[in-house]
């Protein structure tokens, strides 16, 4: 489950990196949220459904995680199949607001520096 848990981050951050500009109005991501209890949480819910956990990392300056939540929210087929299968958490990454913790946790610290160099 690590390892499926890693790839998805993986995907999802580097789409992360091309976009930097502020998408004006849009407010998916909850900057102040506890990346880390939400984590914790979806991982113990998906334990108890037999489910796996999908994470979007990104920000609401992101155009393409949010078009990635646009997709899913309007494709009935995927809502459903990651509705089905998945615990789905969004971890807010800024320039404010690193989530530090929940990267460690994910194993992209270092990965996410880099970005932002």
């Amino acid at each position: 489950m690590k390892k499926l848990f890693t790839i998805l981050a993986a995907i999802l951050i580097s789409t992360a990196a091309f976009s930097q500009t502020k998408t004006g109005g849009v407010h998916i991501y909850n900057p102040e949220a506890n990346a880390m209890a939400d984590l914790k949480a979806a991982t113990e819910k998906a334990a108890k459904a037999n489910k796996h956990v999908l994470v979007q990392v990104g920000g609401n300056w992101c155009t393409w995680c949010i078009a990635f939540h646009n997709l899913v929210d309007t494709t009935a087929v995927l809502k459903q199949t990651i509705n089905d299968n998945y615990e789905f958490v969004l971890v807010n990454w800024d320039k404010d607001h690193h989530n530090d913790e929940a990267m460690k946790f994910l194993g992209f610290l270092i990965v996410l520096v880099t970005l932002y160099l």
